[in-house]
Order: structure tokens, then C-alpha cells, then sequence
């Protein structure tokens, strides 16, 4: 297999995402959800991603096969937090292991840097070892825990922030 390539995704990739999402509910405690998501509902994320100038980063095979995806958005919808951001992850099932985590994470960061958001956070669940090993290497730091902030599986889930303080911007303003 050769070298994935990192690009913008567009609504053409819904079906993609929406499996690998679908996948991730269904099969793990990577997203508190209980019910797949539908086509309608990718429509509205695009257009939410879209509305808010918010990244969709996928990294494909040569073949144009989506191996995984970040991006970010609104962390608070209030004002004073305009320079965090909250990011999500993930990689489909048969590319784990692969590094696609890294190249994606690497991309996403560098996206928030030229955007000038300050702070990247990640909401990842306690149990998931994978995602707060690779948020470490990037220098993320904890930054608190909500114990049996959901509940899934038969069982409460706690739920980890963590974070990662960028240089940008350079004259942060209020307002």
C-alpha cells in the first residue's frame, strides 16, 4: 500500500464518514451516541463544518478509499472562547495501526495554528488507552476528568479532557 494522501473532504465522502462514525457508535465508547447516524444528519454536519469554516481532513488510499478523519469546531458557543476549539479523531476499523492517527492529527493541528485558535481539546473516553496514548505524543495535556459523565454499554463512562495550548494567535483580542 502506497503513502496515504491527506486532502479536504468534501460532502463527497459523506458515505465514508458516516460508516466510519456509524462504526465508532455502534462498536465502541469513541462518541456517547446510541443510534447510527443518518445520511440527513451528515448533510447537517457538512453544512455545520462548512457555516463555521471548520476543517473536514480525511487521508485516503490511492484507490480514493477513506482510511480516516479529523476535524474541529466550536468548543463553548460563547464568545470569549472564539480561540478553542474541540477536535475529533478517527480512523476506520482495517487502517488502525497504521499511523493514519498521527498524519491526521499532525494535519489537524497545523490547520488550527493557521486558523489562529489558541487551544485544541479533546473529549476522549477514560478506557480509550489508544487515543490518549497518541494525544501525549503531541503534547497534549490532561486537563480534568467528568466521572460517569455518560453511560453506555450497561456501564458509566468518564470522560478525559485534554488539551493542547498553540502559539497563535499573535494578538488575541476580545470582542
Amino acid at each position: 500500500m502506497s503513502l496515504p494522501q491527506v486532502i479536504a473532504c468534501d460532502h463527497s465522502f459523506s458515505d465514508q464518514i458516516l460508516a466510519i462514525f456509524n462504526d465508532a457508535i455502534l462498536n465502541s465508547t469513541a462518541l456517547y451516541d446510541y443510534q447510527a447516524r443518518t445520511p440527513e444528519m451528515m448533510t447537517a454536519w457538512f453544512a455545520a463544518k462548512a457555516k463555521g469554516n471548520y476543517p473536514v481532513i480525511g487521508a485516503v488510499t490511492d484507490t480514493g478509499e477513506l482510511m480516516g478523519f479529523g476535524s474541529y469546531g466550536t468548543f463553548r458557543a460563547w464568545p470569549a472562547y472564539k480561540y478553542s476549539v474541540e477536535h475529533s479523531l478517527y480512523v476506520a476499523a482495517k487502517f488502525r495501526g497504521r499511523g493514519i492517527g498521527k498524519l491526521l492529527m499532525q494535519k489537524i493541528i497545523s490547520a488550527a495554528a493557521a486558523q489562529d485558535y489558541h487551544v485544541l481539546i479533546g473529549g476522549i473516553d477514560s478506557q480509550n488507552a489508544a487515543s490518549i496514548a497518541l494525544h501525549k505524543k503531541f503534547g497534549f495535556q490532561p486537563s480534568g476528568t467528568i466521572r460517569q459523565a455518560g453511560f453506555k454499554f450497561g456501564r458509566w463512562l468518564d470522560l478525559e479532557f485534554h488539551q493542547l495550548i498553540l502559539q497563535t494567535p499573535a494578538r488575541p483580542v476580545d470582542g
